[in-house]
């Protein structure tokens, strides 16, 4: 009876575990593409972002919207943006970007916000609908006249989105993103990178307006950051070992 008692006290460490990782290549062999450009995930999966190629990023859009970041009513950032990832030519290690989806019910939208990529086709979706397909997504941004996140002109504003998503920071060469960074409750998450000659517009250390990834929060609908999951749920199961033992 004790040892099943431990046993069910431990059984929530390995559901966690247990949730799917899905890998999506960022500019493979030179491309404007996202590789898969769909994902269909389930609350708790992970999904990371390697950047193999130029100098791209991974921005949150809205599905009426593709090429523009997702603000508020006061022109704020408030949708999930990994930051120019520059990857030089003769790269033998590559920045890694996740997000983890809390919400797998709402589709999430995402574009490259380097020039023209979004327009040329670099979207990528969760989760898409009938009602809405990633065939959809594509098309509107092919006609959008956004550039670098703006809003576009010819369409429907970028607002606030039902879904959105928060992001840990790129780390060169590793399997997985860094603890910190992620969404702090109005602004969008920034990650660790250096601008390159692709977007001369952004400082060296950061790009266009992605905030500091140096805040841990969760946002609402969509994603979470993976700082510290794996170490919380551990500590958890043994405290709760302990007060068994």
């Amino acid at each position: 009876m004790r040892f099943s008692a431990v046993a069910a006290a431990l059984l929530p460490v390995g559901v966690a575990f247990a949730q799917t990782t899905h890998t999506v290549k960022v500019g493979e062999n030179g491309s404007l593409t996202f590789n898969p450009t769909t994902v269909t995930a389930n609350n708790g999966d992970t999904i990371e972002f390697q950047f193999l190629s130029k100098n791209h990023t991974v921005t949150q859009s809205t599905f009426a919207a593709p090429c523009s970041n997702i603000t508020d009513a006061s022109g704020l950032v408030t949708g999930v943006d990994s930051g120019y990832q520059f990857v030089a030519p003769d790269a033998t290690s590559f920045p890694v970007w996740s997000i983890t989806v809390n919400n797998a019910s709402n589709p999430l939208w995402f574009y490259c916000r380097q020039g023209k990529h979004c327009q040329a086709g670099m979207v990528f979706a969760v989760n898409p609908t009938q009602d809405k397909t990633y065939d959809m997504f594509k098309a509107k941004a092919a006609t959008s006249d956004a550039v670098d996140g703006s809003a576009q002109s010819n369409g429907a504003a970028a607002g606030a989105s039902g879904s959105a998503a928060a992001g840990a920071p790129a780390a060169s060469g590793s399997a997985a993103a860094g603890a910190s960074g992620a969404a702090g409750a109005s602004g969008a998450a920034g990650a660790s990178g250096t601008a390159g000659a692709l977007n001369p517009t952004a400082a060296s250390g950061a790009a266009g307006t992605t905030p500091s990834p140096s805040v841990s929060a969760t946002v609402p609908n969509g994603a979470v950051s993976l700082r510290s999951t794996g170490a919380v749920l551990l500590s958890i199961a043994g405290i709760a070992l302990g007060a068994l033992l």
